[in-house]
């Protein structure tokens, strides 16, 4: 499968928007002014190995769901995250729900449960919230012990 689909992100250094490819090589950069972009993207039982499992970054996979509370949460935290990472990690938002394939995969018992997976492989997990500095910490720990 080839994903053409793109998302667009605002640069956090000069406010531009940039449109990027849900699955490439390499890491995203400003289009205007050469920054690292974050790199947050959807994905699903379809999409999910051109857009996780290739990926040449560490990937922050957001197991949730759009009925629940912490999930909501969340979300800007890991936004946060992303936008504080940005060039070293990609994060991928996976609605639970919508994606039965990957929840069996993952075993999902509970959401949000978080994942950071280098070259497809679970390096990292933990279910539940935590504010942004708690998983940028949580990332950064799994990611240096790769």
């Amino acid at each position: 499968m080839n994903t053409t689909r793109t998302t667009t992100v605002t640069c956090p250094n000069c406010g531009r928007g940039n449109r990027i490819p849900v699955a490439a090589e390499g890491r995203p950069r400003c289009g205007h002014c050469k920054q690292p972009l974050p790199w947050l993207v959807d994905a699903g039982d379809d999409d999910f190995a051109e857009v996780v499992e290739r990926a040449s970054v560490p990937v922050v996979v957001d197991l949730w769901a759009t009925w629940c509370g912490p999930c909501r949460m969340v979300s800007p935290a890991l936004e946060q995250v992303a936008r504080d990472l940005a060039g070293r990690i990609k994060l991928v938002k996976i609605d639970v729900d919508r994606s039965p394939q990957l929840s069996r995969r993952f075993e999902v018992q509970a959401v949000p449960t978080l994942l950071v997976l280098d070259k497809g492989e679970t390096i990292a997990r933990q279910a539940g919230a935590a504010p942004a500095h708690v998983l940028r910490a949580w990332v950064e720990q799994a990611m240096a012990g790769r």
